[in-house]
């Protein structure tokens, strides 16, 4: 469907520097957090791992009551990470692709309880959440990395620690 073409392509560009990024989280650190405020590497690499299929439910749903949202179990093991994200983005790409474009441009409601706070395009949703949302939790997860004083992979071009890709 050519109104998917450009985000397909960006996820097919971005998804495998995420999956590096979530290769790196070490498993006997999964507690640690930078900060009392902060998730911990565990949860935050959960998390992204997880967005896809967030975004899968809500736009099954045609809304998202924030009220209700919960974190799911974490893996007892960091090597879920990388996979559960691939399975959750082929699952939401399979998902995206048997939608039509009017689907895609119907209405998404994101409430809290009985408060409506946006009310905006389904595949707006797609931009959000499952791309700009995982590229600023991507982000932190990469300096959970650096302070760590785990190897950052390259996300763009360079890292401290290694050349071009």
């Amino acid at each position: 469907m050519a109104f998917l073409d450009p985000i397909l392509g960006e996820i097919s560009f971005e998804l495998p520097t995420t999956l590096r990024v979530l290769e790196r989280v070490p498993g006997d650190k999964l507690d640690w957090a930078p900060h009392a405020k902060s998730m911990t590497i565990g949860r935050l690499a959960w998390h992204i791992a997880g967005i896809p299929l967030r975004v899968q439910t809500m736009l099954e749903a045609g809304d998202f009551d924030i009220v209700k949202a919960g974190a799911p179990p974490m893996p007892a093991d960091a090597k879920e990470f990388p996979p559960t994200l691939q399975r959750n983005m082929d699952s939401l790409l399979a998902y995206l692709r048997s939608q039509d474009e009017a689907t895609l441009k119907s209405q998404f409601t994101l409430r809290m309880g009985e408060k409506v706070l946006q009310q905006v395009p389904k595949i707006a949703i797609v931009r959000s959440i499952l791309l700009n949302h995982s590229y600023h939790h991507r982000g932190q997860l990469s300096v959970y990395l650096r302070l760590l004083d785990i190897p950052v992979p390259v996300i763009y071009g360079r890292s401290a620690d290694e050349g071009p890709s």
